[in-house]
């Protein structure tokens, strides 16, 4: 396999391999190198999915089964935000749907897409079980409750600033 045609870091490709092996027992380990590669990369695409495949002997169909099992791993790009707006019955009645339209508008993403600068994963949960607070947004470990369209903007730019004091 070319490594080039992959399209990821050759360095990163490098250290990656270096870490399987210094795993005798590659099938026991595959969950940590799955969590290393994912750590390393952002996400777990195809093309990596294959590569690491042949660096542990394993079948291609087995790591992409444990990829797309766990909801820990990501066979796509994700931004530093995760925003999960719930669709579940009680949020949806509150038209929870407009809420999540107005989101991918905002971001410019499709559902479950990634934000033009990167930032944001906009996705559809089916429920949060916040029910009682409904409709329910979700961006990474903080729950939004009530929230109304309008609400939108304030929260992406609350997130966009949370990164910016990171960064300082």
């Amino acid at each position: 396999m070319d490594l080039k045609t992959l399209g990821l870091d050759e360095a990163l490709l490098k250290s990656l391999k270096d870490y399987i092996d210094t795993f005798d027992d590659k099938e026991n380990n595959i969950i940590s190198i799955l969590h290393y590669a994912q750590d390393i990369f952002g996400y777990l695409p195809k093309e990596l999915q294959i590569y690491i495949a042949r660096l542990t002997d394993l079948p291609a169909s087995r790591i992409n089964g444990i990829v797309t099992f766990y909801s820990f791993f990501s066979e796509k790009k994700v931004g530093a935000f995760k925003v999960d707006v719930c669709l579940g019955t009680a949020c949806f009645v509150d038209d929870s749907k407009t809420l999540l339209d107005a989101f991918k508008d905002q971001l410019k993403v499709d559902e479950d897409g990634l934000s033009q600068d990167g930032l944001f994963n906009v996705n559809s949960i089916r429920c949060l079980g916040a029910c009682g607070i409904g409709p329910v947004v979700r961006v990474n470990d903080k729950i939004y409750g009530h929230v109304k369209p309008q609400d939108v903007k304030e929260i992406i730019k609350v997130h966009r600033q949370e990164l910016e004091e990171a960064k300082k």
